[in-house]
């Protein structure tokens, strides 16, 4: 089986590097998909649709067009992979987790240990909490072994 893991949150890390990285060196049969990662980019989605004076309504329309990927990507995912890292909120990745318990979706959370207290809620209903990424590429190993 080739599997589809959907990695979300923090994008000022190389997290994502590491684990696709660990993950080809150990021969994995995954495929990678995130969100947009480039935040201009991301901030800049809704754009096409027309400018806005008001930040709210630029924010608005571009959450919602960033929301088409990255709710087709979860949706058809095996697993996601939720990292939370220390310098930013990543609402995003709150929310990310969120639909993956509403859709029954296993997720593991990465994150460091002094922020295990805010998401909670969020580690509770996670398959696992890793912290580094080399645990993450671990538990892939584990769950696409034959």
């Amino acid at each position: 089986m080739r599997w589809t893991v959907y990695l979300s949150g923090e994008i000022h890390t190389d997290w994502r590097e590491k684990i696709i990285s660990g993950a080809e060196q150990a021969k994995l049969p995954i495929d990678f998909t995130s969100a947009v990662t480039d935040h201009d980019a991301s901030d800049a989605a809704g754009d096409v649709l027309g400018e806005e004076v008001d930040n709210f309504w630029r924010d608005n329309k571009s959450a919602k067009v960033n929301a088409i990927r990255t709710k087709t990507l979860i949706e058809k995912s095996d697993v996601v992979i939720v990292r939370f890292g220390d310098k930013y909120k990543q609402w995003n990745a709150a929310f990310d987790a969120g639909q993956c318990a509403a859709l029954g979706k296993p997720y593991i959370t990465l994150h460091d240990e002094d922020i295990v207290h805010p998401l909670k809620e969020v580690d509770g209903s996670a398959m696992a909490w890793a912290k580094t990424p080399e645990q993450v590429v671990e538990l892939l190993k584990y769950v696409t072994s034959q």
